[in-house]
């Protein structure tokens, strides 16, 4: 985003309730973190943050994950990790095998190849949030954490609450 682009927080008005004026500037404050990590993924590695994040998955998991494990963690539809494991598998970084307990079920799990891929990925990963949080004390990041913490068990509870 080009500075003075108009972002979430910006269109906020003095007027609107702090409420509103927190969740935009998070709003915005994430999408410039997101923005910036997808950009350098697909310069540094021609790559995607879905193709990353389904790799992070399968470093967590080195036996492998089925597909609907993977697309719960992901948040995404058993659509979506389909087509990307299709591009991975294509790639040798991920292959799908046979589940041994359940035959009409398959498991992904990375390639040594895909292992390696991720491997680098995730160190310079590291270091771009790590950057992006770097104007934050150490003390300053575990008080927003903290914060954010009772904010998302409070707005859970509120989910629960309403369904």
């Amino acid at each position: 985003m080009a500075r003075g682009t108009m972002d979430a927080e910006t269109r906020a008005a003095r007027d609107d309730h702090g409420a509103i004026r927190l969740w935009l500037r998070m709003l915005a404050t994430n999408r410039l973190v997101e923005t910036r990590t997808r950009r350098m993924l697909q310069e540094r590695y021609a790559t995607t943050l879905p193709r990353f994040d389904l790799m992070a998955q399968l470093e967590r998991a080195p036996h492998g994950l089925k597909m609907g494990e993977l697309s719960k963690r992901m948040m995404v539809t058993g659509g979506n990790v389909t087509g990307i494991t299709d591009m991975l598998e294509d790639e040798g970084l991920v292959e799908r095998v046979a589940d041994p307990g359940d035959r009409r079920a398959w498991v992904v799990r990375l390639t040594p190849a895909g292992r390696r891929a991720f491997t680098a990925m995730a160190q310079e990963h590291e270091r771009w949030i790590v950057e992006s949080f770097a104007e934050l004390s150490g003390r300053e990041m575990s008080t927003m954490a903290a914060l954010l913490a009772r904010l998302k068990t409070h707005v859970r509870s509120l989910e629960e609450r309403d369904t």
